[in-house]
């Protein structure tokens, strides 16, 4: 069985990517940072969604010299002309700001502002392959983008989901994102839908 190092030290999106993973019948090994004893911490410099996410395969694939799935996302807020965009995690000077103190954060940013506060998370996932191994020769990798469209309710709601997921209410299902069950949101989700796009992964796995 192959396997697919996930680029990221965040425990919330490794668990999810997993739940993502279930549902597609792919004959793959999911592997953590911790599973290989690697500790790193990337800085994510870049100025888009695709330059964070290779950032961050890249140097994971360096230090495992196996195929990496990496990610990078973010909400954006129509009222605020994008923010906090790729820099949701560092959405307050604090880095390590719980994601409940972001959520109000963000909410005292559109305060008096007039509603709907429509917003999207996007997410670009990026299936990045080490060059000198069986499949090529070279450093290879492709990438897709998905994206959910919503709005900011000011009422903080759900016990799922990490982030600002209790705060983007989606209305075609009269719930946040917190509130959704794990199968609901890893159908319909950013994450899922740029993982789900990945026909090369597909390919790379049954090679």
């Amino acid at each position: 069985m192959k396997q697919l190092l996930l680029a990221t030290n965040n425990d919330h999106k490794i668990e999810e990517i997993e739940a993502i993973f279930k549902n597609r019948p792919l004959e793959v090994e999911l592997l953590s940072p911790k599973d290989l004893g690697i500790d790193i911490d990337i800085e994510e410099s870049g100025n888009s969604y695709l330059e964070n996410a290779l950032v961050k395969a890249r140097a994971f694939a360096k230090a495992s010299g196996l195929p990496v799935l990496a990610d990078d996302s973010g909400l954006e807020v129509d009222l605020l002309d994008g923010q906090p965009g790729i820099h949701s995690h560092r959405f307050l000077p604090n880095p390590n700001a719980s994601s409940h103190e972001r959520c109000l954060h963000l909410l005292s940013c559109l305060a008096g502002k007039p509603k709907p506060w429509k917003a999207h998370f996007t997410s670009v996932a990026v299936l990045y392959i080490v060059g000198g191994s069986w499949y090529t020769k070279k450093n290879i990798y492709t990438h897709n983008q998905g994206q959910i469209f919503g709005e900011i309710t000011d009422t903080i709601r759900g016990e799922h989901g990490f982030g600002y997921d209790p705060i983007f209410w989606i209305p075609e299902l009269q719930k946040t994102m917190a509130e959704l069950d794990t199968k609901t949101k890893n159908q319909i989700s950013h994450r899922a839908l740029a993982i789900g796009k990945f026909t090369e992964l597909t390919k790379w796995i049954i090679y």
